[in-house]
């Protein structure tokens, strides 16, 4: 392509926007509200995923040893918990540690423990932590299987309800996101194809003194590049700006809960964003001349 022919196409998209400047701005603002409404709700459920994540983490097994174990049984049961793949960390919690966080728990009722008499019956026991979350039944299954292990407990009255909860919020929320994207690519394509429409009449005089469809094409291909580019980059920083402001009041409020704050995250949904833009803006161009080319 030679340069004189391509200043030609950019003049002429150029000036198509500010001949059709209301429209170029109606194009501009359904890229960037849509593109923002994408974003914000693919921030919300990864935000959801990472909370998801944070509890399902922090989820323990207790691995009770026999109460009448030896010590070097007890070690044993260290030693293979250990050799167990999917175990990220093991904490040894002895009898005795265990009967003072129960003073502690206790506290101005600790008298109640008189009653034991001097007797410790608690048993010495493991909080082991998984890898992955969905690896904790894996662990639990062999873990019960083993020798001077009295009992197995993760709260899975709890856990597995709160695993399947998350599960589906991942599914669910990997769902509508690509339904919003279709929606926003659809709302997008529509509005540049009512762009195009108003200019038919343009289109029509082009063929009709015999340019070729690439040669009418392209200036609406760079025309569409433009505008998509303006949408992305006002979704872009609204976006960016108003979920650190968000996150912060949010953090500040409620200081128990976990928000995804990791710049990178966000600077890289930032820049999906920016791209889909023009991606989105040239091709709704190319297809809708496309369209009004075979007429």
């Amino acid at each position: 392509m030679k340069v004189r022919t391509t200043g030609y196409f950019f003049r002429q998209a150029f000036k198509s926007i500010l001949r059709n400047f209301w429209m170029s701005v109606a194009s501009v603002a359904t890229v960037a509200i849509c593109l923002f409404i994408l974003g914000s709700f693919t921030l919300l459920i990864a935000n959801t995923n990472y909370i998801a994540h944070k509890v399902e983490s922090d989820v323990e097994i207790a691995v009770f040893t026999m109460v009448d174990a030896t010590e070097k049984e007890v070690e044993s049961v260290g030693e293979r918990l250990e050799g167990i793949d999917h175990v990220s960390s093991i904490e040894f919690i002895s009898k005795e540690k265990g009967l003072q966080q129960l003073n502690k728990k206790f506290g101005k009722e600790h008298d109640l423990l008189k009653a034991l008499d001097g007797n410790n019956p608690l048993p010495d026991y493991y909080l082991v932590k998984a890898k992955e979350p969905d690896k904790v039944p894996v662990i639990v299954q062999e873990t019960e299987a083993m020798p001077y292990v009295e009992k197995v407990n993760y709260g899975q009255g709890i856990v597995e309800p709160l695993f399947k909860i998350a599960n589906w919020i991942r599914v669910g929320g990997a769902v509508t996101v690509i339904l919003l994207a279709v929606c926003t690519v659809f709302l997008i394509a529509v509005t540049v194809r009512l762009t195009i429409f108003a200019r038919r009449r343009e289109i029509n005089i082009m063929k009709f003194v015999g340019a070729t469809n690439w040669f009418i094409r392209w200036p609406f291909f760079i025309e569409g590049l433009f505008l998509g580019l303006m949408g992305s980059a006002a979704a872009c920083l609204v976006l960016y700006f108003s979920y650190n402001f968000l996150a912060d009041k949010i953090i500040l409020t409620f200081a128990f809960l976990p928000i995804l704050k990791d710049a990178a995250v966000i600077k890289r949904m930032s820049l999906i964003v920016l791209g889909g833009g023009p991606l989105v803006g040239a091709l709704g161009s190319m297809l809708s001349v496309h369209r009004f080319l075979q007429v």
